[in-house]
């Protein structure tokens, strides 16, 4: 891996467990999981644009595949593979653990580390970078609601609706694409590996989103089922 990438991953990992505590001195009203979710939208926001600003040539978007990786697109990667090292300790510092972030973490750390140590497939992964942050604002809108006062609100449905589309739209709509175009092109079996792994947890997700979902609609037909537990209201961490 190219020097001038170690330091850029270091600094950003500096910068990112900075920004975290700085949000955590300016709201001590609010909870671990708010301030680190302000973070998270921070960086899915640098994220999406700097994945838009990494595009070559506008009529083709998605261009050129199977090429070597761009100096733009390894600094890109390297930022949100340093936001990815400091979530995955932040995650395990938080009270409640959720392994799946964890897996999720884990499968794109490698991936991206892979993906820059072999100079390789930087649309395909600049393109995987935007589809799953695309949605990761709306995913947060939800929980800042929540613990706002704003739970089981209008607002609060419309921003499970904002999410629940643009989640499916991106990872299993273009998702499957990328993933397809990955595993046929001839790039090293670990690259292949874990885009195949971070698909499948997209897939775990969705389905999951899914039920969720309907159980959301059915307690807004049905009140009284939700207050005694039988269609508790949509949760996903």
């Amino acid at each position: 891996m190219e020097e001038y990438i170690v330091r850029w991953v270091m600094c950003g990992v500096i910068s990112w467990s900075a920004a975290f505590m700085a949000v955590r001195k300016a709201l001590p009203n609010r909870s671990f999981d708010f301030c680190s979710r302000i973070i998270s939208t921070a960086h899915a926001c640098v994220a999406v644009v700097l994945a838009t600003l990494s595009i070559q040539d506008w009529t083709r978007p998605i261009s050129p595949l199977g090429s070597p990786s761009s100096h733009w697109q390894m600094k890109s990667l390297s930022v949100t593979l340093s936001y990815l090292i400091y979530d995955f300790f932040c995650i395990l510092l938080d009270k409640r653990i959720n392994i799946s972030d964890l897996v999720h973490h884990a499968v794109g750390i490698v991936g991206i580390i892979a993906g820059l140590a072999y100079q390789m497939c930087g649309t395909e992964m600049v393109t995987t970078m935007w589809i799953t942050e695309v949605s990761t604002p709306f995913l947060h809108l939800r929980q800042f609601l929540k613990e706002l006062g704003y739970k089981d609100t209008d607002l609060n449905l419309l921003a499970d609706f904002l999410f629940s589309i643009t989640f499916s739209l991106a990872r299993m709509g273009f998702g499957p694409y990328m993933t397809t175009v990955t595993l046929t092109a001839d790039y090293p079996f670990l690259i292949k590996a874990m885009a195949l792994g971070l698909q499948l947890v997209s897939a775990f997700w969705f389905f999951k989103i899914l039920k969720l979902m309907r159980l959301k609609m059915k307690s807004r037909r049905n009140p009284k089922a939700a207050a005694d537990g039988l269609c508790p209201p949509l949760k996903v961490d």
